[in-house]
């Protein structure tokens, strides 16, 4: 199954990983491979994330928890779809 990335999730990425390489460059580029390598799961495990029972489709929306970080993600027909990616301590809505 295809994983493609809306521009919000890329702006997620970016905006994470710059938060990361102010206090440790390094740190910041083996926390972006983690994520990536967590989401990467979804093209064999596409369930692999939980239901969002508040999302208008609870069926389609799921969350996929990776390190510390949490991946909002949408399973589509043919692709699934990350929607967006923040830190568990973040207050995100």
């Amino acid at each position: 199954m295809k994983i493609d990335y809306c521009k919000e999730a890329i702006a997620d990425l970016e905006r994470l990983r710059e938060f990361i390489a102010v206090h440790d460059p390094a740190a910041a580029s083996r926390y972006a491979q983690r994520l990536i390598e967590g989401i990467t799961r979804l093209q064999d495990q596409p369930l692999l994330g939980h239901a969002v029972p508040a999302a208008p489709d609870p069926d389609t929306i799921r969350d996929l928890i990776t390190g510390d970080y949490v991946v909002r993600y949408a399973l589509l027909s043919e692709q699934i779809l990350i929607l967006r990616i923040w830190h568990h301590r973040e207050n995100w809505k």
